[in-house]
């Protein structure tokens, strides 16, 4: 359970931070990709970075990681290959 780990703030903080990444993305309603986003930003606060900034700049890494989430990237790559061939 992460209730248990954090201080209130910091909880505050990591919902906050979670939506908002996950607002931004095309699936991030989800639960597989907010499960993913979340588990980052578990990883940051755990490591003592518990800001906001802190907290959306390590689910902004972990969406950024995840090519899935930005279908423009994708595309993007299969038109360079096309475009190659």
């Amino acid at each position: 359970m992460v209730e248990g780990d954090f201080d209130r703030w910091t909880l505050a903080n990591m919902n906050a931070a979670l939506d908002e990444v996950c607002r931004k993305m095309p699936r991030g309603e989800e639960h597989a990709t907010r499960k993913r986003i979340a588990k980052q930003i578990i990883k940051c606060a755990r490591s003592g970075r518990t800001t906001l900034d802190e907290l959306t700049a390590a689910g902004q890494l972990a969406a950024s990681r995840d090519p899935a989430g930005f279908p423009e990237q994708i595309a993007h790559r299969e038109y360079q290959i096309a475009r190659s061939a």
